[in-house]
C-alpha cells in the first residue's frame, strides 16, 4: 500500500491550472480506489480551489465529492491570504497549521509519505 499525499498549488486564474487540479483529484481518486493511504491537501494559491470545487455548478464538483473524506485540510496561513477562510469553514475543510501555520511535509515525509505537488 502506498502513502501519499497530494498537495494543491495551483491557483484558478489560468486554464493549465484547472488541469493541474484535475490530476490531482484524480491521482487521489485511483489511490483511494487501490486502497492506498492518500490524503489531499490545499496550500499555497491552490487553496482558492476549494470555494470553487465545493460550488455544485463546477464541472469538477462531483470529482471532489467523490475524494472530499480524503481531504486532509488546507494551509490555515494561505486561506487567510487569499480570503478564502469563510468558504473554506463553509465547505468543512479542516485547517493545517502543523508548523508556523502551514502543513507540516516535512512530517509527512518522516511519516513514510511520498509528496505529489500539482
Amino acid at each position: 500500500m502506498a502513502k501519499i499525499s497530494v498537495v494543491i498549488l495551483a491557483g484558478t486564474e489560468q486554464h493549465s491550472d484547472l488541469a493541474r487540479v484535475l490530476n490531482g483529484i484524480g491521482l487521489v481518486q485511483e489511490a483511494k480506489e487501490a486502497g492506498d493511504d492518500v490524503e489531499l491537501i490545499f496550500d499555497g494559491a491552490g487553496v482558492s480551489w476549494i470555494p470553487e470545487l465545493n460550488d455544485p455548478d463546477h464541472k469538477l464538483h462531483k470529482m471532489f465529492e467523490s475524494v472530499k473524506d480524503r481531504v486532509a485540510g488546507a494551509c490555515e496561513f494561505c486561506c487567510g491570504a487569499f480570503d478564502v477562510k469563510d468558504e473554506v469553514r463553509e465547505a468543512g475543510i479542516p485547517f493545517l497549521s502543523e508548523y508556523q501555520g502551514h502543513p507540516s511535509l516535512r512530517k509527512r515525509v518522516a511519516e513514510g509519505y511520498e509528496i505529489v505537488t500539482f
